[in-house]
């Protein structure tokens, strides 16, 4: 589970490495978020410190959605999931992607949700 003060991964090629957690999404009393939410993150360190290709700068806030939790989730055929690492794909305000590809598989989860743009984007599901 996600909450405010966590520092998660970067999954795509937007240029940043770490992020951290701001505020989690979703209603006024919603500590914790899971896989699928959308949270608000500040850039904490980017990739490469010495070109300025990347398309984020640091301290910079966006929304973010979260693609891979640490914490397992259930699946309907009593079976859990879970990844090694919490990460993020960094989100504009219209919520459509800020990079060109996603790093990594997405869980089937993500499909369900309606988040067909990042699922075209990722190299898998699982």
């Amino acid at each position: 589970m996600i909450q405010q003060q966590t520092i998660l991964k970067v999954s795509d090629n937007s240029g940043a490495k770490t992020v951290r957690c701001i505020r989690v999404l979703g209603g006024f009393r919603k500590k914790y978020a899971k896989l699928g939410d959308n949270i608000i993150v500040s850039v904490q360190q980017l990739r490469n410190k010495s070109k300025n290709t990347s398309k984020v700068k640091k301290g910079e806030v966006y929304k973010a959605l979260i693609i891979r939790t640490k914490v397992p989730y259930k699946k309907k055929d009593g079976s859990q999931m879970w990844f090694g690492e919490n990460s993020v794909v960094l989100v504009n305000k219209q919520e459509n992607p800020v990079s060109t590809r996603i790093i990594g598989p997405l869980p089937k989860l993500l499909k369900k949700k309606k988040f067909q743009k990042f699922i075209s984007m990722s190299s898998g599901l699982i």
